[in-house]
Order: C-alpha cells, then sequence, then structure tokens
C-alpha cells in the first residue's frame, strides 16, 4: 500500500499599506545663509488603529513631524503617504481640502475663537470645508460635544470655560469630519495631571473607536500609556 503525499498550495498574505508613511524625510529651514536641519532623513510608520506617542527633547524635530503628517510643512526631500496620498505632492489648496476630510488636530493652546461658542467653534472644520449642509452642521457639532461630555454647555463662550473643558471643545472641532487620523501637539501639556488623564482616557476611547491616534508629548507616563512610544532625538527616530 503506498501512501499519497499531498502539498497544500501556499496561502498568499495581502499586504496591509501603512495609514502613515515617512520615507527618508528631511527638513531643513533657512533663514538667510543660515540652516537648520529640522529633520535628517525619518523613517516611520504607523499603522491604522494605532495609538503612538511621540517623545523627545525640546527642539528634536518631534512637531515638525506632525507638520509633515499633517501638510502644515512640506518636506526638503523624502516622501509623506497618509493613507495612499502622497500629500508632499498636493497643491496648497488640495492640502487643505485634503488636511478638512482627512485629519483633526488638537493643539496644546486650543485656539478656540473667543466670540464664538462652543457648538460655533466645533462647527468650523464644517464651514470651511462645506461638504456637509449647512441645516446639518450644528447637529454634527452638537453630537460631537456631547461626545466629549459638554452637551451642556453648547452655547458657551470659551472664556466661560475651564481649560479642560476648552480641550475638549478643541477636540469636538477635530472630529467635525470623522477623520481616520487625530493629531495632538502636546494636546494636554497646557492642563494639569488630572485633568490631562482625562484627556487621555478620550483619545484612547476615540482609538478603541477606531481612530489612529498620533500625539507629541512631554510626559512620560502619558506616553507610557500608548500603544506605542516614537523617541526623536536630533531629527532622527532613534527608538520604536
Amino acid at each position: 500500500m503506498t501512501a499519497t503525499m499531498t502539498r497544500e498550495a501556499p496561502v498568499e498574505l495581502s499586504a496591509v499599506e501603512p495609514l502613515i508613511e515617512l520615507s527618508a524625510v528631511v527638513k531643513v529651514y533657512r533663514t538667510g545663509k543660515l540652516e537648520y536641519p529640522a529633520l535628517r532623513g525619518v523613517d516611520l510608520s504607523i499603522d491604522a488603529g494605532e495609538m503612538v506617542a511621540v517623545v523627545g527633547p525640546s527642539g528634536s524635530g518631534k512637531s515638525t513631524i506632525m507638520n509633515m503628517i499633517t501638510g502644515i510643512d512640506r518636506p526638503t526631500d523624502g516622501s509623506v503617504t497618509v493613507d495612499g496620498q502622497q500629500i508632499h505632492l498636493l497643491s496648497e489648496e488640495q492640502l487643505a481640502a485634503w488636511r478638512g476630510r482627512n485629519v483633526g488636530i488638537v493643539f496644546q493652546f486650543f485656539q478656540l475663537l473667543p466670540t464664538l461658542t462652543a457648538v460655533e467653534n466645533a462647527m468650523l472644520p464644517l464651514d470651511f470645508a462645506r461638504q456637509v449642509p449647512k441645516r446639518d452642521r450644528r447637529e454634527i457639532a452638537r453630537h460631537n460635544l456631547e461626545l466629549v461630555s459638554l452637551g451642556d454647555k453648547l452655547d458657551h463662550l470659551p472664556s466661560e470655560l475651564s481649560g479642560g473643558e476648552q480641550q475638549r471643545v478643541a477636540i469636538a472641532r477635530a472630529l467635525a469630519s470623522d477623520p481616520k487620523l487625530i493629531i495632538g501637539d502636546e494636546p494636554t501639556g497646557n492642563l494639569d495631571t488630572q485633568t490631562a488623564a482625562e484627556m487621555f482616557q478620550l483619545l484612547r476611547r476615540l482609538n478603541d473607536e477606531g481612530k489612529t491616534v498620533l500625539y507629541v508629548t512631554h510626559d512620560l507616563e502619558l506616553a507610557a500609556r500608548a500603544g506605542r512610544v516614537v523617541t526623536i532625538r536630533d531629527g532622527l527616530v532613534v527608538d520604536q
């Protein structure tokens, strides 16, 4: 009796492209004849659904990397690809439209307009993009403010809100276009320890719901709670 041997066909694994990919990114700032290399050839990949903290000393290039990913600034050399789009090749007008659809940015100092109410501030990206009918914009902003537990303060001005509440409005504003990517540039840096922890929990919840979250922080304790920590020093990624 002869045994028949069969060989299973190899299984093809589909490669999943990273949501964010920086390849050999160089950024040199020039002032007159002086040059300052902020990034010296950064390679960095971030997958969809990750929560990543970026840390490093002041002047290391952390915020410059964020500016590359959001299209606020352009590389001197190298490429920046986000969700399959090579954003460094887009015009300023194309970049603004792309950013409005795909990225929510939360800044350290909130950057709320003082004469607008919480709901009006949370509506701003929708007003600029004009991709949602005007009649629906307030309802979207109201929903996002409720997500950050500010549904009872829709008509409060920023001056009538605490620092933590203003940052919650900033997060609601970042959610306006339902972006895949939330970027925080020191989003807890202007808050006390307890409020900063609450902000982190909110970012964690957004990540659990499927958002990719990337944030710069000087707080190593908050950084350690991310799924991955990227360390920048002298314009280079030195640890991931």
